[in-house]
């Protein structure tokens, strides 16, 4: 029986996160034990599809097209260039490919048949696929998962307060709705957040409040540390310390055992060692290759030494959840077990209820 909780409180949370670093650093680690094997980490690649010229004003992000950075923008990646990426990935120890596009929301039309297109392309070389490209409609999240997507990206980012201090061209229920239409399908869920924008520890664990009350909850929550880029509104914010990262990460554990707890960016202004207690503390996902969409990574060779270092093996693709090729034939497996779908079970409607419950307040 599960022992997942869905209605944490900002108060518990809180004192999750300011207990004693060893006290925490031991419930987590044994969280963390009880759910998941502690030397196996998922390994995933992030590629940037299409890169810059955002119409967004996310305060955090160089893609945006109304800031002055030095990212290089480019127009949609051809099929054939993400095949080899995804090819070269997967030699060097990747199960997963997660695609990024610098897109406000998904539009119908020759570009999003070319993402679909890559999806089926790396999903035939036996590889997790993923995608984040902004907001997307039911139909769109259906089309997808039909071309076999195993995972969906939408960070919450922060809490509904003070997220609007750092995005200002969409709203936290858009981002929840996004959620709620991938939900709808039988892709898998990734959505995290950024410590680090001048946020409080208050806003930290509201984030998590959110995600905790998601039934179910994500199957992967990235924990990034900002990146801060120059020619950003966020340029002038002090680097996150390894402390608080840890903390971050142990807190997630506790309070999302089940889920796959993602070492994000910021990697690169991390110690081993203090990435080593980050895994310690119930970190068990991390993005490898030279960049993060536009922003630094270890090196790939440096990761599998730390590996190496702890004895930690990369995770072997579809081994948390195997994913049916096509809605279809999801639904007909399901059936088969006397289920129903899982995008049509009750408990997915948490979701739109949480929303209604915003709106009216």
């Amino acid at each position: 029986m599960s022992t997942t909780r869905h209605n944490w409180t900002k108060e518990e949370i809180l004192t999750l996160y300011n207990q004693p670093l060893m006290d925490l650093l031991h419930d987590a680690a044994t969280v963390h034990r009880k759910h998941h094997d502690p030397n196996t980490v998922q390994v995933s690649t992030l590629l940037s599809i299409k890169t810059g010229g955002c119409p967004e004003d996310c305060g955090y992000c160089p893609q945006a097209a109304r800031y002055h950075t030095d990212i290089e923008g480019n127009d949609l990646m051809s099929v054939q260039h993400v095949k080899a990426q995804a090819l070269r990935a997967k030699a060097s120890g990747s199960s997963r490919v997660c695609m990024g596009a610098a897109w406000r929301n998904v539009k119908d039309g020759p570009e999003f048949d070319q993402v679909l297109e890559m999806v089926r392309t790396i999903n035939k070389l036996d590889m997790e696929v993923c995608c984040t490209l902004g907001m997307v409609t039911e139909n769109q999240a259906k089309r997808l998962a039909e071309a076999g997507l195993y995972a969906y990206n939408h960070n919450l980012d922060t809490s509904e307060e003070y997220y609007k201090k750092v995005i200002s061209t969409r709203g936290y229920e858009d981002r929840l709705q996004t959620i709620d239409n991938i939900r709808k399908t039988n892709v898998t869920v990734c959505s995290g957040g950024i410590i680090g924008m001048g946020e409080a520890v208050e806003d930290r664990a509201g984030m998590l409040v959110t995600l905790a009350t998601l039934n179910p909850q994500p199957e992967s929550v990235p924990i990034n540390a900002l990146v801060a880029v120059e020619g950003t509104p966020m340029e002038d914010e002090k680097p996150v310390e390894i402390w608080e990262m840890i903390r971050m990460v142990a807190t997630t554990r506790i309070v999302l055992p089940e889920t796959q707890v993602r070492l994000s960016a910021g990697r690169t202004q991390m110690s081993p060692e203090g990435q080593a207690l980050c895994f310690y503390a119930g970190a068990n996902s991390i993005f490898a290759g030279d960049k993060l969409l536009t922003t630094p990574n270890p090196d790939v060779n440096e990761d599998m030494r730390l590996f190496e270092v702890l004895g930690l093996n990369p995770q072997k693709a579809f081994e948390k959840h195997p994913q049916p090729e096509t809605v279809e034939a999801g639904d007909s497996t399901l059936e088969a077990l006397g289920e129903k779908p899982r995008w049509s079970r009750p408990e997915h409607s948490i979701v739109r209820n949480e929303m209604a419950k915003r709106k009216s307040r």
